[in-house]
């Protein structure tokens, strides 16, 4: 299985500023590549390779731009495959054309294919051009070191991810049971309730910071452009920011390793983010909440342990069918939380009701989804 490993580095100032050479060099190269695809095929109506490409960078680009050899050779290289793959993926998955790299974008990164070594007794990572680095190695590793990606975060943090193929096989998914298996109802006034009809607190990190980022924001936009105190007031911000992300996500994997750990079988219903956040009155509240991103730690944490995740239709009526008789109640609203079924008298609350129903619709064969 391939795992990353995400630590923090503390580079010198030569070492930084040889980290920000390379995040200018690659950048320069991906922008440059992606130029090239689109007037050959505009020119020709046919594509570029990667390895024609790459035969023009050596022989033509870098000797042009001295500055370019000063940056790893191997990581520019890198920079062509990222253009091709992003090329792969528009076409395949109709994911969006590739944009160019800005350096005005406060996060920043660049990948290693190899020639790194990681030492965990001395807290030190050797990469090629920066040599020995410091590192905070808090979790151990084993297996073959694939690529190490170094990036920069907006509060000028370093970080290095190492991907790390541990050579074992996913463990094998067993058979699941209605007892072993959990339906999850997403929301925004709780955070999640489960089919067992416990609720899960939405802790609304961005809401509760909301008066501090207003503050914060005003003094950046009163601060003259290119100052330092702009851009002071701007690292400010973005600290801000840093630490919202930090809880939500500490959050996120916490709760997802719980329900993960404590059931076979995962029922989660296929939402519209998207198509949702176009709602102007919930668009924030829904960022908030962070449904996609908990969706996927959910799913491949599911692919570590053996468990199982299932999906069901985006327009499955789960809170307006009564999970004890089947009635469809139409009339449902969004602001009625709770509601009694006309036919069997049954007192349903809102979310557990959705919750139940999108366990018991997962689990029919013409609704089965499995991840």
């Amino acid at each position: 299985m391939l795992k990353a490993y995400k630590y923090r580095i503390y580079p010198n100032k030569n070492q930084e500023e040889l980290i920000t050479l390379h995040f200018g060099a690659c950048r320069f190269v991906y922008n440059w590549a992606l130029e090239q695809k689109i007037k050959t095929y505009q020119q020709n109506n046919k594509s570029i390779s990667r390895f024609d490409l790459q035969r023009i960078l050596v022989h033509e680009v870098k000797p042009s731009n001295e500055w370019l050899k000063k940056a790893n050779s191997q990581a520019l290289l890198v920079s062509l495959v990222n253009v091709e793959s992003a090329f792969t993926k528009f076409f395949r998955e109709k994911s969006g054309f590739p944009n160019f790299k800005s350096k005005k974008n406060p996060v920043q990164s660049y990948q290693i294919p190899q020639h790194y070594t990681v030492d965990f007794d001395r807290n030190v990572i050797k990469l090629p051009k920066l040599g020995e680095v410091e590192a905070v190695l808090h979790r151990r590793f084993e297996g073959e070191m694939k690529t190490a990606t170094i990036s920069r975060s907006n509060t000028g943090k370093f970080f290095v991810s190492i991907l790390v193929d541990d050579g074992e096989e996913p463990p094998e998914k067993q058979e699941i049971s209605e007892s072993s298996t959990i339906g999850i109802d997403v929301g925004i006034k709780d955070f999640a309730v489960l089919s067992n009809g416990e609720k899960i607190e939405n802790p609304k990190y961005l809401k509760n910071s909301l008066q501090r980022l207003k503050v914060l924001q005003k003094r950046v936009s009163r601060k003259q452009k290119g100052s330092k105190n702009r851009n002071k007031a701007r690292h400010h911000l973005a600290k801000i920011h840093e630490i919202i992300t930090s809880q939500r996500t500490n959050f996120q994997h916490q709760l997802s390793f719980r329900l993960i750990s404590e059931n076979q079988a995962i029922a989660l219903e296929t939402l519209n983010v998207k198509g949702m956040q176009k709602n102007h009155y919930l668009a924030q509240s829904i960022s908030d909440a962070g449904w996609s991103s908990f969706i996927t730690k959910l799913m491949y944490k599911a692919e570590w342990y053996g468990k199982i995740v299932l999906r069901i239709g985006t327009f499955e009526p789960s809170s307006k069918i009564c999970n004890v008789c089947g009635y469809y109640n139409k009339e449902l609203i969004l602001e009625v939380r709770e509601w009694q079924c006309p036919d069997c008298k049954t007192k349903h609350d809102r979310d557990i009701n959705a919750a139940i129903n999108i366990k018991k619709f997962s689990l029919q064969d013409q609704n089965l989804i499995v991840i």
